[in-house]
């Protein structure tokens, strides 16, 4: 078994994986294979953390807002 990050590619109108060859040693063209797909959630959770603004979302659009158009 082996674990492999790939992204989805697009092929005519369907999506496919590819599997590098370093990581496909064993495998040869034509074999079946099963895979087991998990759809990677909260991006930006994982790539940001779980950080705590002090301000809400709202508040720092009314600034930047305010900031770019003088509002």
């Amino acid at each position: 078994m082996i674990e492999v990050k790939t992204r989805l590619k697009r092929w005519g109108n369907s999506l496919g994986l590819v599997i590098p060859k370093s990581k496909n040693e064993k495998m040869r063209e034509g074999e079946e294979v099963i895979a087991i797909v998990i759809k990677k959630q909260n991006v930006l959770k994982e790539t940001f953390g779980t950080f705590k603004f002090k301000k809400t979302v709202q508040q720092m659009m009314k600034e930047i807002d305010k900031e770019l158009y003088n509002e």
